[in-house]
């Protein structure tokens, strides 16, 4: 089964195939995000104008090869994410539905980001899902395809907008995670011992599975004004930054997995690409575990995509009449 994916809920304009949930067969993003440097960050009426200019050209390379007698459903995202953008996928998914006379599957999201694991491996059941990306800080149980219990999150901002946030007060490029991330690596590789603790966890030591990191910021935001040397220190900070975040997240995660006892641990996401997230996972969490296998998706397929999309409406096969298709931009990972 041959599905094309849409993806436009925030600054990207992705299409592609995947057969049967695993086979990438095409998967094509146009970025905007030099564009958006220059603004620190997306401003959403200038990402949904450049979807406009992209989407069909994204769509007919994805389809390189390909016709419409070779495609069987149409997935596209329905949100969470910005309208503006959002609206520009759907509508021209249902568009081709009509057209085509193609089933057409809507997809959450953040739903898809879990689903970029299974492009390259087939988790087991139960499994335990961290989704954490620029918008959202989301810990949930998945029991099976579609099943799923919410566990913790953030309170405030998500850890993408704590690493964005952080960056521009440390004057780096938009994004701020690979920004910070490669300053970061420059610093940890000339100073592989220097512990760092310069800045909070928030609530690691409370009961729960939640994350809060607008108290990083802040923490951030002083440091910044309190140094006369910023420029110089910049590299030492994005490191310590990082180091917090990446601290944050693995520790409730390992908690959690021990409460818990999942089959299997799904980090997804585009905070999931972080070399220094993926590390600690993989050394710290999982060097010993073998119980609970963790999964990884490619760090291409971390950031948005389409093949996610298409991945996920394989393995949730729910289509629904082009007519009932509608963007919602308030979506929840439980909705």
């Amino acid at each position: 089964m041959k599905i094309l994916g849409i993806e436009t809920s925030c600054d990207e304009t992705a299409a592609a195939v995947v057969e049967d949930g695993k086979k990438v067969i095409s998967n094509v993003v146009a970025s905007s995000s030099e564009m958006h440097a220059k603004t620190g960050g997306v401003i959403p009426e200038n990402a949904a104008r450049q979807q406009i200019k992209s989407i069909i050209p994204v769509i007919n390379e994805s389809l390189e090869g390909l016709d419409k007698n070779d495609i069987d459903a149409i997935a596209v995202t329905v949100g969470p994410g910005l309208i503006g953008s959002l609206l520009i996928g759907v509508e021209t998914a249902k568009t081709l539905a009509h057209l085509w006379n193609k089933p057409i599957v809507p997809v959450n999201h953040l739903v898809a980001h879990i689903y970029a694991n299974w492009i390259n491996s087939t988790p087991e059941f139960p499994a335990l899902v961290l989704v954490v990306s620029g918008g959202h800080t989301d810990l949930v149980m998945m029991k099976n395809h579609g099943n799923f219990k919410w566990i913790g999150g953030t309170r405030d901002d998500a850890a993408g907008e704590a690493f964005d946030k952080c960056a521009r007060l440390l004057s780096l490029l938009y994004p701020g995670g690979p920004s910070i991330s490669s300053a970061a690596e420059k610093f940890n590789f000339e100073n592989p011992k220097l512990e760092k603790k310069l800045f909070p966890r928030p609530l690691i030591n409370d009961d729960n599975f939640d994350w809060s990191f607008s108290g990083l910021k802040t923490a951030v935001l002083r440091t910044v004004q309190n140094t006369k040397d910023i420029e110089q220190r910049v590299p030492e900070i994005a490191a310590e930054v990082q180091e917090a975040i990446v601290d944050s997240l693995v520790y409730k995660c390992q908690k959690a997995i021990d409460k818990f006892k999942p089959k299997s641990f799904l980090l997804s996401g585009g905070v999931a690409a972080n070399s220094r997230l993926r590390e600690k996972f993989m050394h710290e969490v999982f060097a010993k575990n073998e119980k609970t296998g963790l999964h990884v998706p490619e760090a291409k397929l971390c950031t948005d995509n389409a093949a996610a999309i298409a991945a996920c409406a394989y393995y949730n096969d729910k289509p629904v009449s082009w007519k009932k298709i509608t963007a919602n931009p308030e979506l929840t990972i439980v909705s």
